[in-house]
């Protein structure tokens, strides 16, 4: 994975820009993952970085990793007592009611033979949180930025889709495909550490969001 991939390295913690199809975990079918690219990412270290949580394959952005085992227990529990700020940019295959809120709507995991597992709305699920804003339209879609205030898998997917009944363009499971792929994207981590800076990570916006977003301020 190139240097240019990288936003924020110091001796505990590792962000990268993670690119859109590239999965967290190695796939059942052993085709490429992070995991072939972590000696590339030890930058002098002798160990190899480990992810602190996950990004969906198509999900573009910030991903964090630790540098040693001390640093990972230490991230992880800043995600587990929800200490992290995360703000993504999503393009929405339509616009939806309202301009900002928050959509507060447990999910659950349901599996069927035809269709493979996904995560849906269930009031005896785990709680998940969302807030949301509309940033702006062009030719009938609709930018808007997301904070999870919980790590639900699939979270602001099916928020976009049952919360506010719009899904996420592209998004193949929630909504309808698209051949540019699914337009989620992770542009921003913040997570602060005792006596420590906070690591703090920007990620650009990635080519496949060019031509859909037009002029907007993001």
């Amino acid at each position: 994975m190139h240097g240019d991939r990288v936003l924020f390295l110091d001796g505990e913690a590792l962000v990268i820009d993670k690119p859109a199809g590239l999965p967290v975990d190695r796939p059942r079918d052993g085709s490429l993952s992070l995991e072939n690219h972590l000696v590339s990412l030890k930058f002098g270290f002798q160990r190899v970085p480990h992810a602190v949580h996950r990004l969906d394959r198509d999900t573009s952005g910030c991903l964090l990793l630790s540098r040693n085992p001390k640093a990972h227990a230490r991230l992880q529990q800043a995600f587990e007592r929800g200490e992290v700020g995360k703000r993504y940019l999503a393009i929405l295959d339509g616009v939806p009611a309202g301009e900002e809120g928050v959509i507060d709507l447990a999910l659950g995991k349901t599996s069927t033979k035809e269709d493979g597992w996904r995560m849906v709305p269930d009031a005896d699920g785990k709680p998940a949180a969302t807030s949301w804003k509309l940033l702006g339209t062009h030719d009938g879609l609709a930018i808007v930025e997301f904070r999870p205030a919980t790590g639900r898998t699939h979270q602001i997917r099916v928020h976009a889709a049952a919360g506010l009944g719009v899904a996420v363009l592209g998004d193949p499971v929630y909504g309808r495909a698209d051949k540019r792929g699914m337009m989620l994207h992770a542009a921003e981590l913040t997570v602060p550490r005792a006596n420590k800076d906070p690591v703090i990570a920007t990620a650009p916006l990635p080519d496949r969001f060019a031509g859909l977003i037009g002029a907007v301020t993001l």
